[in-house]
């Protein structure tokens, strides 16, 4: 069975490159636009692994981050942090609320694909 994986990015575009890499890879994929949208999905969905944007409108990906930590279902699923973002202290603030690994767009495919294989069992 193939592994779920939540894709979390407002922008369109990004989001459907994203998908079209996980599918073409094996993947199964679960989209949102925002972090609240993505605390839904996991209500309904239950999935491997989290890509997440951080810079969102409704709820950020740090909060999101956060509220899918206390979550029983995605306490310990990777979330990994797709961004534009790169400074320290962000990274540091991504770390502490729960971010497994950390990633500065522009999206490399396979960059994305050889992270994934070594957080996911």
């Amino acid at each position: 069975m193939a592994k779920k994986i939540l894709i979390v990015d407002d922008s369109v575009v990004l989001r459907k490159m994203v998908c079209f890499t996980l599918k073409e890879a094996g993947f199964d994929v679960v989209e949102a636009e925002n972090g609240q949208e993505a605390l839904d999905r996991l209500g309904s969905h239950t999935v491997d692994l989290v890509v997440t944007d951080l810079n969102m409108p409704v709820m950020d990906g740090i909060t999101f981050m956060t509220n899918a930590r206390k979550l029983s279902a995605t306490r310990f699923t990777p979330i990994l942090m797709l961004t534009t973002e790169s400074q320290p202290e962000m990274k540091q603030k991504g770390k502490a609320a729960g971010a497994t690994g950390w990633l500065v767009k522009p999206f490399d495919p396979p960059k994305l694909l050889a992270v994934i294989a070594k957080v996911l069992p």
